[in-house]
């Protein structure tokens, strides 16, 4: 089992920056993968970008190029670095943590970007 606590939402400008922090309650260098998903308004919850063990990572397309998923198991730490945000970003924001096959969730960090 693992707790996931997310942080660094808030409101920005469209064309922005922030960086989205997951801080795990236990070691993450053995979790097969984590990730980040986000719920728009009206929305389907939808996969933004996950990176594995190994340290290789996949986007949404909609945010390649722009997103950057990366971990840090020596803080047991997961970020998400968000460039030129759009306002179709605008969600909330949650960390996933894929471990032997169960999903935990934390309990999301909302980002708004303004047009």
């Amino acid at each position: 089992q693992v707790q996931l606590v997310e942080s660094g939402g808030g409101l920005v400008q469209a064309g922005g920056s922030l960086r989205l922090s997951c801080a795990a309650s236990r070691r993450i260098f053995s979790i097969n993968a984590m990730g980040w998903y986000r719920q728009g308004p009206g929305k389907q919850r939808e996969l933004v970008a996950t990176i594995f063990r190994d340290g290789s990572a996949n986007y949404a397309d909609s945010v390649k190029g722009r997103f950057t998923i990366s971990r840090d198991n020596a803080k047991n730490t997961v970020y998400l670095q968000m460039n030129s945000l759009k306002p179709e970003d605008t969600a909330v924001y949650y960390c996933n943590a894929d471990i032997n096959r169960n999903n935990y969730w934390g309990q999301g960090t909302q980002v708004t970007v303004s047009s």
